[in-house]
């Protein structure tokens, strides 16, 4: 299937591994030029190199955690290509402190909303005001299941998630006339470095081996998910993928699932 996006400029952060890693490789299959950005620079610059056999690529270290990170992405993602950005995939996050919810501090709070929702709030103002002045643009939100079936230790993530429903869902009402449309993922326990090291401290705590902390938390926590295992990357970018797509012209404000049944409601 052509999705009809060959030769457009995507922006994808937190790509140097996992989900944004993947959903870079899928939309680079399907001849999308794409910016890379994350943290880390070593790590980030690898996973370019090593995307670069499938298409036009391009890295650069970024902290959208603050507002110097934002123009930092913004300056090189519009001189990285002929064109600008017309596709942006925000899949930067962090799990964040966890805990009994009256041990968090401020700090533990603040740390996620920085990282799952404020990143995503400056990404989406930088690039928006471009895909209406060309009056075509793609914009793709990485939420949670927890953003609707919240976990007890996990509630500045959760809460953070929430938060970007509700701003997919706001975007996409205002910048829908313009062409402009927005969307949001929710994936749930998907194979990636964040929950491989939530796994193996969950292994350190429980005494047990990796694998049966995998199926542990299958069984005792997400009892919803039907294939009984972690998602994979790949099937998260291709959800995503099509998002990004021109089959996806009348797809906008939805929260799109991905969790294998984690969710167990009929609800967002």
């Amino acid at each position: 299937m052509d999705l009809g996006i060959k030769g457009r400029v995507a922006v994808v952060t937190g790509a140097k591994s996992g989900m944004g890693r993947s959903t870079a490789e899928h939309l680079l299959r399907e001849g999308v030029h794409v910016v890379l950005t994350d943290k880390e620079g070593p790590e980030l610059q690898a996973t370019a190199a090593e995307l670069a056999a499938l298409g036009q690529v391009r890295a650069v270290e970024a902290d959208l955690t603050g507002a110097k990170g934002i123009e930092v992405l913004a300056a090189f993602a519009n001189m990285a290509f002929d064109d600008k950005p017309t596709i942006l995939v925000c899949a930067a996050g962090i799990t964040g402190a966890s805990g009994d919810f009256l041990d968090l501090t401020d700090d533990d709070w603040l740390e996620a909303l920085q990282t799952d929702l404020m990143a995503g709030v400056r990404a989406t103002r930088a690039f928006i005001p471009h895909m209406r002045k060309v009056g075509w643009g793609r914009v793709v939100l990485f939420s949670s299941e927890d953003a609707v079936q919240p976990y007890v230790e996990e509630l500045p993530y959760a809460a953070a998630k929430a938060g970007v429903l509700n701003l997919a869902k706001g975007l996409s009402k205002a910048y829908g006339p313009d062409g402009v449309l927005v969307n949001a993922v929710g994936p749930a326990f998907i194979a990636t470095p964040m929950t491989d090291a939530q796994m193996e401290k969950k292994a350190k705590e429980k005494g047990v081996s990796f694998d049966e902390a995998i199926q542990l938390t299958l069984d005792e926590e997400r009892p919803g998910i039907v294939a009984k295992r972690r998602g994979r990357a790949e099937e998260v970018a291709a959800a995503v993928t099509f998002l990004c797509s021109e089959h996806a012209s009348f797809i906008t404000g939805e929260f799109l699932r991905v969790d294998g049944g984690s969710v167990m409601t009929m609800g967002a």
